[in-house]
């Protein structure tokens, strides 16, 4: 019984890991791209892009896997999109109601959501063939991996950007913002620096593996 639940809690840390570091969407399989370099431009944005993601990757798995067998091969992309869309307006809806500015701020990349390849390739290529054991530490792994990415960007830009982040002043007065970074050549580089991150983060986690 003790090895049995070993087991279950190697795995589960096994696929969360992996989309935080191994699989992360952005940095190693560099999908969803477009909406995670627009709202990277102050922290506030992409920590609320990356939650919204998480929430609504997280509940698509896990209503797509409780319900894989009973949706037919031949609608199944319809009815995932629609599963989708459904938890998107949820998340949509609550940003309007209890964080208007920031729904705001993020406009239509909220909505958007509903055709983010990160999500509509987990949930055909992942949750619709798994149990619900494996999607929920594959969906918190995704999720929280494309969240720690654009809010790390958003850090770098926001900082080297305007100085500050969050509202508040980081660096001294004299310090002159650098408006490369606000526009959109700076995500892309600030980018470039997160994958190199992340290739070393792997590198480093495959080697304490071999020893």
């Amino acid at each position: 019984m003790t090895d049995f639940a070993s087991t279950r809690s190697s795995q589960f840390f096994k696929l969360f890991f992996n989309g935080i570091i191994n699989e992360n969407p952005l940095l190693a399989l560099m999908i969803g791209l477009c909406s995670s370099l627009a709202v990277t431009t102050s922290v506030a944005n992409g920590i609320g892009m990356g939650l919204s993601m998480t929430f609504v990757i997280l509940m698509s798995e896990i209503v797509i896997s409780v319900f894989r067998k009973l949706i037919p091969d031949s609608v199944r992309i319809p009815v995932f999109i629609i599963i989708i869309a459904a938890f998107t307006t949820v998340i949509d809806y609550v940003l309007k109601a209890w964080f208007p500015e920031l729904s705001k701020a993020m406009g239509v990349f909220i909505p958007l959501i509903v055709v983010n390849c990160i999500i509509m390739g987990r949930v055909e290529g992942f949750a619709s063939k798994r149990p619900l054991g494996s999607v929920i530490p594959d969906a918190l792994g995704m999720g929280l991996g494309y969240t720690w990415v654009i809010a790390g960007i958003a850090v770098v830009r926001e900082i080297l950007g305007n100085g500050s982040v969050l509202g508040f002043q980081i660096l001294p007065d004299s310090f002159q913002p650098i408006l490369f970074f606000v526009l959109p050549p700076g995500g892309f580089f600030v980018f470039a620096l997160f994958i190199s991150l992340n290739l070393f983060l792997k590198k480093a986690v495959n080697r304490e593996k071999s020893v």
